[in-house]
């Protein structure tokens, strides 16, 4: 049985070909987070090993609130969630009854959560490039500049008016995730109590 790491929590990879375009993709990823304090979405991934395989499919719902806040819920084929609240991500899986907590800077560094729901500025971060227009929708890629990070690049595509639609990575053990998102809702009213987290009774906790 094949199941997310804390490391690959967040996502993506796309081989894709530079276009000639103008520098679109990274005014609509700084747009999309000045313009956007709260996201609500459903997401689609698909885990891909390092031969491009296909090893695993899932669905589930996203929430966040910057800076710092965010609830990944995977629902099938195995509930699993990630919550963050700006000291502490707490990784739940339901199946097992185990709970891992990071401290919040050591589990998110540069990684897809830092694009965004993180504090700072992008380029703090990230150096983002941009790759053109490919299936109509403008694609960047921001690559890490700490080497320590978990990934070696986040690739995210908007579309022509500036929704985000797709974010892609690689991790540094050669597996892509694939990520798309529908029903995306902008700055939406979010309970305060989504980004804490209380283990479940009886639940193995662990401390990183």
């Amino acid at each position: 049985m094949v199941r997310l790491s804390c490391s690959t929590f967040c996502l993506l990879l796309l081989s894709l070909i530079p276009a000639l375009a103008e520098a679109t993709a990274i005014n609509s990823l700084k747009t999309f987070i000045q313009e956007t304090r709260t996201v609500r979405a459903n997401f689609s991934q698909t885990l891909y090993d390092k031969n491009s395989r296909a090893i695993q499919e899932s669905t589930g719902t996203m929430q966040f609130e910057r800076p710092e806040k965010f609830r990944w819920a995977y629902e099938k084929p195995y509930e699993q969630l990630i919550v963050g609240n700006g000291t502490q991500v707490w990784f739940y899986d339901h199946d097992l009854n185990q709970v891992t907590v990071r401290q919040f800077n050591l589990a998110i560094g540069s990684s897809p959560a830092a694009l965004l729901a993180g504090s700072s500025t992008i380029e703090d971060n990230f150096e983002l490039v941009e790759l053109g227009v490919q299936n109509e929708m403008e694609w960047l890629e921001a690559i890490p500049k700490n080497k320590e990070s978990n990934f070696e690049f986040i690739q995210m595509g908007f579309s022509p008016d500036g929704t985000l639609k797709v974010m892609a990575l690689r991790d540094n053990f050669g597996q892509t995730t694939l990520l798309s998102f529908s029903e995306l809702d902008k700055n939406p009213t979010l309970p305060a109590d989504l980004f804490t987290f209380i283990p479940p009774d009886n639940a193995d906790v662990i401390s990183e």
